[in-house]
């Protein structure tokens, strides 16, 4: 699995506003992904092989239908809205390792870290509005600047209405597991203060380790400070370096299963073109997309 991350490119992007799924958060409904039974499917395209093969890349067994646009669906037990800027106190106790989802769940949890391409950033949530797809962002606060006050919006909305949940990543990905304890604290807080300031909710008690590095000085820091949930990943979609579309959905196809927390990245546009590819796996096979909040029963009002 990938546990680096490349270059800091800035890229900007354009995208329109989705009145009719925002009417259907300020309900306070959870939505979520569901294929139209009778569109046609497409077939994807370019599906040749890649100039160098990568052993870790399963070659699709078959090709991949293109989602049609998910309609809004009502799900009314997504719970009350949760209320911005009402930050919960730390509640620091023993860090738990969560590498994958509870036994016989049909759930996933896409997770998306980083963030240092704004257009990537921005598709991002335009496509978490329009699907109702249910996503983890775990973000840098050094590339906070990307994060437009449109998105910014659009970000909070989705928070309040339990869409989309934030984890703290540190504030400039660095090897924690190199660092002095303070320093260590100190790009955990940092980011922490980003994260309350910007979307109005706390990370805590969710924290993902640069490279899925830690050791014990790491935990010991992460849970004095309330993160107390270390979240890692068994299931990856390879883009924190640059991948083909192909080699994305190979890897979709590879890893979406039952309880996988797959890992994204908000750093490489070619992901931005699958999108339908990788909705219609995870509705082939009955997946439930879902933030890690709901996948382990935990909440932005407690922390």
């Amino acid at each position: 699995m990938h546990r680096s991350h490349g270059a800091y490119p800035d890229v900007v992007a354009e995208r329109g506003p989705c009145p009719s799924c925002r009417e259907a958060e300020r309900l306070g409904r959870r939505r979520f992904l569901q294929l139209l039974a009778d569109g046609t499917a497409l077939l994807l395209a370019g599906c040749g092989a890649p100039a160098k093969a990568l052993s870790r890349h399963r070659r699709p067994s078959h090709q991949v239908p293109i989602a049609p646009p998910a309609p809004v669906v009502d799900d009314q037990d997504g719970g009350p809205p949760v209320p911005l800027g009402e930050i919960p106190p730390p509640r620091p106790g023993p860090p738990e390792l969560l590498w994958s989802g509870p036994p016989g769940t049909s759930q996933v949890a896409w997770t998306v870290d980083d963030g240092y391409c704004q257009e990537c950033i921005a598709q991002y949530l335009a496509f978490a509005e329009s699907s109702g797809v249910h996503l983890t962002f775990n973000p840098n606060g050094v590339f906070g600047d990307l994060w437009t006050p449109s998105v910014v919006a659009e970000a909070r909305t989705m928070v309040a209405n339990r869409q989309i949940q934030f984890g703290n990543h540190t504030w400039d990905h660095k090897d924690l597991t190199k660092l002095p304890t303070a320093a260590i604290a100190e790009e955990l807080t940092r980011n922490e203060r980003w994260i309350e300031d910007t979307f109005g909710v706390t990370a805590r008690p969710y924290f993902r380790p640069p490279y899925g590095n830690y050791n014990a000085r790491v935990l010991s820091v992460a849970g004095d400070l309330g993160y107390t949930k270390v979240l890692m990943w068994n299931g990856t979609f390879g883009d924190a370096t640059v991948e083909t579309p192909e080699q994305i959905v190979s890897l979709a196809e590879q890893w979406l299963r039952p309880g996988t927390i797959m890992l994204g990245h908000l750093n490489h546009t070619p992901i931005l073109s699958v999108f339908g590819q990788i909705q219609a796996i995870m509705a082939q096979r009955g997946l439930d997309p879902v933030t890690v909040d709901e996948m382990f029963g935990t909440s932005r009002t407690t922390g």
